[in-house]
């Protein structure tokens, strides 16, 4: 099991573009979802996928176990999913030795773009790009289990 420690922010600016490390495509859905907790299924880049079960409701803080599946299996399950499927490209950046996942959403969650902080302490306001918009963590709203079941967030940064 992993701690998952994490912030989340809008994203205010296209600066971090110049600094990508990687991008990986991932489609990904939900076979349950409650407040506190979710069950996920990952696909990244069409080769690989995981199975994601999260427990707690902290808005920083989460339990989080995931497992390898096989490929065929994960698509096969898709037909089970709850709600829309998402489909986002992410991208690792670094800023100040920090990884940041930048998600940038399509389909009808196009327009969005989400960037994540997963650090084992907490890192000073001062240290943040500034490329970073409005913070979201804790606004459930912006949950990818709430973007998959409901609505489609007003976007403001």
């Amino acid at each position: 099991m992993v701690k998952e420690v994490e912030r989340k922010f809008l994203v205010a600016s296209p600066a971090w573009r110049d600094r990508v490390e990687a991008d990986i495509r991932i489609r990904q859905f939900y076979l349950a979802a409650t407040p506190g907790r979710s069950v996920r299924v990952r696909i990244s880049d069409g080769v690989s996928a995981k199975l994601t079960l999260k427990f707690g409701s902290r808005a920083r803080e989460r339990d989080e176990f995931e497992y390898s599946i096989p490929l065929a299996e994960a698509q096969e399950m898709q037909a089970f999913a709850v709600g829309r499927v998402i489909e986002k490209t992410r991208h690792h950046v670094r800023h100040r030795g920090y990884l940041y996942e930048v998600d940038v959403f399509g389909g009808m969650l196009a327009g969005l773009v989400v960037a994540e902080l997963e650090t084992p302490e907490d890192v000073p306001d001062e240290m943040l790009p500034d490329w970073l918009g409005r913070e979201i963590t804790g606004e459930s709203r912006f949950y990818n289990a709430s973007l998959a079941l409901g609505g489609i967030p007003e976007i403001a940064a």
